[in-house]
């Protein structure tokens, strides 16, 4: 383990609470495990960690984000997302790959949502030219994928652009489209109806963002 993935771990380990742990446990179910750290302190100790690594280099946080996701114990992952929201500047569109692999382990809104929201969305609105018709592609491909956590991320990307008034509305209403076409996928609750499923649940947080400023642009929008 790297200095500063030792760091982490050590850290949200000296901050752990066995029944906030349990809380955690009965929340989102058996398939990680938790250490009780409180969202807080996992913030607090990934700024801690930057601090004391100053200058870690766009590869040195993109393997930082992986070896803290490698082990299933939920706050290392949710310290990866942190480390990429804290770095997204050092983000190209290649690392995209990267990040599909950790929303396809993430399965849960507590994870997958600031993913996509704070690390894919504002990487993506940084992009020109080819890099960022390559990035859109992967959104797109994303949206058609049979994992419906993945096309909740491709949906969810852009929320934080549209809520403000920009964005890309095109290619979220594409995006809604092929997802909304695919058959209902099981989610990790066992659900199988689309309409409450994580993609169209997205659909609607992010309609939801848009009617804040432009109330018209969800009144035009059909599934």
């Amino acid at each position: 383990m790297s200095a500063a993935g030792e760091f982490v771990d050590d850290t949200l380990q000296r901050e752990a609470s066995w029944y906030r742990a349990e809380e955690l446990r009965h929340r989102f179910g058996s398939r990680m495990q938790y250490y009780g750290a409180s969202v807080g302190a996992v913030r607090g100790t990934v700024r801690d960690a930057l601090r004391r690594h100053a200058g870690l280099s766009h590869d040195e946080v993109t393997a930082l984000s992986s070896e803290l996701w490698e082990v299933p114990v939920y706050e290392r992952r949710l310290a990866a997302v942190v480390l990429l929201q804290s770095k997204v500047e050092l983000l190209t569109n290649s690392d995209l790959t990267r990040i599909e692999g950790f929303v396809r382990d993430a399965r849960m809104p507590s994870l997958v949502d600031p993913i996509a929201v704070d690390v894919v969305g504002p990487l993506v609105e940084t992009l020109e030219g080819q890099p960022r018709v390559r990035a859109d592609a992967v959104l797109d491909r994303w949206a058609g994928d049979p994992d419906a956590w993945l096309r909740r991320a491709s949906l969810m990307a852009p929320l934080r652009a549209l809520r403000a008034g920009g964005g890309d509305w095109d290619g979220f209403v594409r995006r809604a489209k092929t997802a909304s076409d695919l058959a209902p996928a099981e989610t990790t609750a066992g659900e199988t109806s689309q309409d409450s499923g994580p993609d169209q649940e997205a659909v609607d947080a992010v309609l939801d963002a848009v009617a804040e400023r432009r109330p018209e642009l969800r009144l035009a929008f059909r599934r």
